[in-house]
């Protein structure tokens, strides 16, 4: 007969307790960048573009859904697009990788977000064609429903 196997585990040493406060370190200042992309005040292509140290080994799919009205699906047409996987890190972005997803969350006009038909721009061609304007959000939030009603 063979004795049973016991494990006997080693107490936990000065490297184990560094790594956990290097996990710990890790995991507060992702959460403090993911506040700031949320609340808009550092941009996620801005992430993506400098890498800083706490987004090293972090998802890009975790940084995009960060940003406010981003879910899974619409990180994942991103994603698609460039084609990336979801779990790819920052950290192991080629620059053309991290350029096409910047590019890709870079700027837009205000004009492509949110616009209506004005018949006062109708063309003089005698057909319906209307051109688009864009509504004054930013200006005057109260006066842009107002003309929408």
């Amino acid at each position: 007969m063979t004795a049973p196997a016991t494990a006997t585990m080693a107490p936990a040493g000065p490297q184990c307790m560094r790594a956990l406060e290097r996990a710990n370190q890790v995991r507060l200042a992702r959460a403090a960048l993911k506040r700031r992309v949320a609340i808009g005040e550092i941009e996620a292509a801005d992430v993506i573009l400098d890498s800083p140290w706490e987004a090293e080994s972090m998802a890009v799919a975790e940084l995009l859904m960060s940003q406010r009205r981003w879910g899974r699906n619409r990180c994942r047409k991103l994603l698609c697009q460039i084609p990336m996987s979801e779990g790819k890190t920052i950290g192991s972005m080629t620059d053309r990788q991290r350029r096409a997803i910047a590019r890709e969350l870079g700027p837009t006009p205000l004009g492509a977000l949110s616009t209506r038909y004005d018949p006062a721009l109708r063309g003089h061609g005698g057909g319906e064609s209307y051109a688009l304007q864009p509504l004054a959000v930013l200006d005057r939030p109260g006066k842009a429903l107002e003309e929408l009603h």
